[in-house]
């Protein structure tokens, strides 16, 4: 990520690049920038930059409050409408701070201030007073983005309103202070840009994007009588299907139906990331899943796709395409199909940021399957991974590392916990409590990995060795150290 900065600053500022000082205080004209880019392309902004891109770094003890400026700014309707989620990232180039923001380009018009701003090489212009730029920046919105259409005749009560509660509870449990923890239903759709407003031809209400994550099935049905997505599994009847979920419902529950199916039928083998297990199944297809859903072309009635063979998974769903080909997961600038699909997923937790999946499938597949995935740019977008012999393979490779990384007494970090948990014990304590101790939350992990080989070497001892599987049992140690 440093070298991609350092690429930037070497590009200069321009259509879709923008430094600003700030090195003690956000420039104000930070948000104008932000609202220029939402309604143009997209693009990134670079604090603690000159003008002429020398670094001068932001002041550390100026970067909490800046961030938490921004986000607060970012959330408030009377600065920036509709509002918009965005983070800092804070990285070190050269014993300086520079903070990084990516803008995605919005499927809607917003306004800073209550004005309207858009990007051009010389910068951001305000054009609320240029009926003809406003009229196109509009039609523009509305061309490309689908998900912003506009249906005036829906009502709160065609959405399910037990989706909303899920929805604000699951971002709440994210972020205990998120903006739609106290805002009613109507207020939480129209701050996350579900309920939109058409200046030009002055209508308003609820959009596809709504209807689409919360609507009843007779709602979506109504408005996209070909909403469908097809999950199969076709390895012995191969005319057929050996199983098969025809889903034709909410995003939410097609999100939860698609990832119980892969559960289902894909296998999820031992892997540690560190010292904590992770599913790298569910990594993967968290990603996919949250792709073919984000990323579909909602214009077209071809129906998404997600077949599990024998010989290879495949995923499938219209696109509108910004390129050609397979995609390099080292030189691909992300782009949002859906912008307001996508912002809700990743309120609720759904998604990263954008461009964190396409790294996450790249970076966990070879693991899982023994091979690179293929990931297609065209007006069908494709994700294929090959399975053949992938399941053996994925198994032995992440066992083999899992085991390698656990009981390593070579790893100077490993040896210090182990010193640390024996001094733990020099007082009798429960298989809890060292597990707690250690900040390690899988229990089978903390068992085969670390309790059990300390029994087996004699350096822990049972408190009822007559009764190992007591209730009451403790541990204790029989030295301080591992090296004894």
């Amino acid at each position: 990520m440093i070298q991609k900065i350092l690429n930037i600053i070497k590009q200069g500022e321009g259509l879709k690049i923008e430094f600003k000082e700030s090195q003690k205080a956000l420039n104000k004209d930070v948000y104008e920038t932000v609202c220029a880019f939402l309604n143009r392309f997209g693009g990134e902004i670079l604090l603690g930059v000159k003008d002429n891109g020398e670094i001068v770094g932001v002041d550390q003890n100026s970067i909490p409050k800046i961030k938490k400026e921004f986000i607060t700014v970012m959330n408030n309707g009377n600065k920036i409408n509709p509002t918009y989620y965005l983070s800092i990232e804070e990285y070190n180039i050269n014993e300086k701070a520079v903070l990084y923001i990516f803008v995605p380009e919005s499927s809607q018009v917003h306004r800073c201030g209550g004005r309207i701003y858009d990007r051009n090489e010389d910068g951001d212009m305000n054009i609320t007073d240029h009926t003809n730029q406003v009229a196109a920046l509009y039609q523009r919105k509305q061309s490309t983005h689908f998900e912003n259409d506009i249906f005036r005749y829906v009502q709160l009560s065609d959405l399910r309103t037990d989706l909303i509660a899920q929805a604000r509870k699951r971002a709440v449990l994210r972020d205990v202070n998120h903006p739609w923890k106290d805002l009613n239903d109507l207020e939480l759709l129209k701050s996350a840009g579900l309920y939109s407003i058409d200046y030009k031809n002055n209508v308003e209400g609820f959009n596809l994007a709504c209807i689409l994550i919360f609507g009843k099935d007779q709602t979506i049905m109504s408005v996209m009588p070909y909403h469908r997505v097809d999950a199969i599994v076709r390895k012995i009847d191969l005319d057929r299907y050996d199983d098969r979920d025809d889903i034709r419902t909410n995003l939410i529950e097609t999100y939860d139906r698609l990832t119980a199916f892969v559960v289902k039928h894909l296998p999820d083998p031992f892997y540690l990331e560190g010292d904590v297990r992770i599913s790298i199944r569910d990594k993967i297809f968290r990603e996919v899943i949250s792709n073919i859903l984000i990323h579909r072309d909602y214009s077209n009635p071809f129906p998404t796709k997600l077949i599990i063979g024998d010989a290879r998974i495949l995923t499938e769903n219209a696109n509108k395409p910004h390129g050609n080909g397979i995609i390099d997961p080292n030189n691909f600038s992300p782009y949002p199909k859906n912008p307001t699909i996508a912002k809700v997923f990743k309120e609720m937790g759904l998604v990263d940021e954008l461009g964190s999946g396409v790294r996450n499938i790249y970076k966990y597949s070879s693991s899982y399957f023994g091979f690179e995935p293929e990931l297609v740019e065209g007006d069908v977008f494709k994700i294929v991974f090959r399975t053949k012999e992938a399941t053996t393979q994925a198994t032995t490779q992440a066992t083999t590392q899992a085991t390698t990384q656990a009981t390593t007494q070579a790893n100077p970090q490993v040896e210090e916990r182990l010193n640390l948990l024996l001094e733990f014990c020099k007082e009798p304590r429960t298989r809890g409590e060292m597990q707690a101790y250690l900040g390690l939350k899988n229990r089978e992990y903390f068992r085969r990995t670390i309790l059990k080989p300390l029994l087996e070497e004699g350096k822990l001892m049972l408190t009822i060795p007559d009764s190992p599987s007591s209730p009451n049992q403790k541990y204790v140690s029989k030295s301080t150290s591992v090296n004894d």
